[in-house]
């Protein structure tokens, strides 16, 4: 009888912790709902020489890969950025200090990126200076336009 009734007590702590309440009560959080993706803005400022005006467009990207904003190849510029960012390249690294490069001069054109992209902050200045230069800027063609002179319109 003895084991009987510890067996019972046993039986009936067990329940008594595993008892889950299926009351919500009025000081529980709900749960937060995940962040909807924010676009990329970007202002991008380009121009230089009498040929070339300074003009400034937006550009927006979003996550579908769609572009929008006052950018002439929005949708286009937003493929290219996301082309260079899938290579694993950062598309406004600066030309590193040691990289060998021809001196070559590619025009006066100079252009300037800022806002955010994939969530972090973007202040990038290009040029045409020198071999490395031109390659940064052409491999941001369409974000930034052909140079001046070409025959390929932003």
């Amino acid at each position: 009888m003895k084991v009987r009734r510890l067996a019972l007590a046993v039986a009936a702590s067990v329940a008594a912790v595993t008892v889950v309440p299926t009351v919500a009560h009025a000081d529980e959080v709900p749960p937060r709902a995940l962040p909807v993706p924010q676009p990329d803005v970007l202002t991008i400022t380009s121009g230089g020489g009498a040929a070339a005006p300074y003009v400034t467009y937006e550009l927006s990207c979003e996550a579908d890969g769609s572009g929008g904003g006052s950018h002439p190849r929005a949708d286009e510029a937003c493929a290219r950025l996301a082309a260079v960012g899938g290579e694993g390249r950062d598309p406004f690294a600066a030309v590193p200090a040691d990289a060998l490069c021809t001196q070559q001069y590619g025009g006066p054109e100079t252009a300037r990126i800022t806002g955010t992209w994939h969530g972090r902050q973007v202040s990038a200045e290009f040029d045409r200076s020198d071999g490395c230069e031109i390659g940064r800027w052409q491999q941001l063609v369409p974000v930034l336009p052909e140079a001046a002179g070409s025959t390929h319109a932003w």
